[in-house]
């Protein structure tokens, strides 16, 4: 029987974000030093094994959305092979964040594992401006992978960081994507996730920003209703397949019905994007614990968890403001 696992607030959890690698072979400045990070060894990160028991016991605590993220997810050798996996378990609803730079080799397994969907980050579509962002020549791959993703009708959202000096002149342009193509282009809120320590910029393109400057520019930009628990506000030009959405991930405006937990490629639990972790579910599961032991200790961390990301982020350790790496945590 599924106990449906419901934080302090009264929120019920349905979605599992799962980081499998903190290594990525981009560099993109918003998220990692132009060096990279010190990343984990291989052993200090969770086993396959390990991340396959803890989505069991997660679905047997009510989740039935995961997603696998990274760093970059097909870094990570036989990462195909693990999604494979998840995909053979029944009530289940996988789906993957990828940057699209190795993705294109397995575009046909994951439409025969049945991949509910994949976001794929895409923060320009110059070439010259994305070699700029990521500090790698990779647009052509990324687009390749797009391209083969779209023809097999498989879902995709796109996230682009809407960066000031950066890509401003690219947002109507990937705004058209959706003009074409049943997508959804995902518009998103700098946040401090650098890996370079406190870097909190002055927000000057927010959620509201970044809407009014793409209504000027698609006067026929209009509301269209939210999924539940939906981290965007989703827009739509009349005529066109697919829609447009807005993520205020530094404003935080949709933290009062976020169902979701995350777990880094070390295995700490983080019951929001902006705190510094609860605790390790690695360590216990190695320290021998049995699974209800596991389901207790998480079910005990949701039960203590933050209102929104800014009490979560105002407890964090010794109030240290957010210095990590995205590729660290996952988005």
């Amino acid at each position: 029987m599924v106990q449906q696992l419901i934080d302090n607030h009264g929120r019920p959890i349905h979605y599992l974000r799962l980081a499998v690698t903190d290594r990525c072979n981009l560099r993109c400045f918003y998220c990692m030093p132009a060096e990279g990070i010190d990343y984990v060894p291989k052993g200090d990160l969770m086993s396959y094994e390990e991340m396959h028991r803890l989505v069991r016991l997660g679905m047997e605590m009510g989740i039935n959305k995961v997603r696998i993220t990274g760093g970059e997810p097909f870094v990570r050798k036989d990462m195909i092979e693990f999604l494979e996996e998840l995909g053979a378990m029944s009530g289940l609803s996988l789906n993957l964040t990828t940057n699209g730079t190795l993705t294109h080799h397995y575009i046909d397994r994951l439409e025969k594992l049945g991949i509910a969907s994949v976001n794929l980050s895409l923060d320009t579509l110059d070439r010259q401006r994305f070699h700029e962002i990521t500090r790698r020549d990779e647009l052509p791959q990324v687009m390749e992978t797009l391209e083969a993703l779209l023809e097999r009708n498989i879902r995709v959202k796109i996230n682009a960081v809407v960066m000031k000096d950066k890509n401003i002149d690219d947002l109507v342009p990937l705004a058209l994507l959706s003009e074409k193509h049943p997508l959804e282009m995902r518009f998103i809120e700098e946040m401090p996730f650098n890996g370079e320590g406190a870097h909190y910029p002055v927000l000057e393109w927010n959620h509201l920003r970044i809407l009014d400057h793409l209504s000027n520019h698609l006067p026929n930009l209009e509301k269209v209703p939210d999924g539940p628990n939906a981290t965007a506000k989703k827009f739509q030009v009349q005529g066109f397949k697919g829609t447009i959405g807005i993520i205020a991930a530094f404003s935080r405006t949709f933290c009062g019905t976020c169902d979701r937990i995350r777990v880094t490629p070390v295995g700490q639990l983080k019951t929001c994007l902006y705190d510094d972790g609860v605790f390790n579910v690695k360590n216990i599961m190695r320290a021998g614990a049995t699974d209800e032991q596991v389901k207790t200790s998480i079910a005990d961390a949701v039960q203590h968890r933050a209102k929104n990301g800014f009490e979560a982020e105002q407890n964090r350790r010794f109030h240290q403001p957010v210095q990590e790496s995205m590729s660290t945590i996952g988005g």
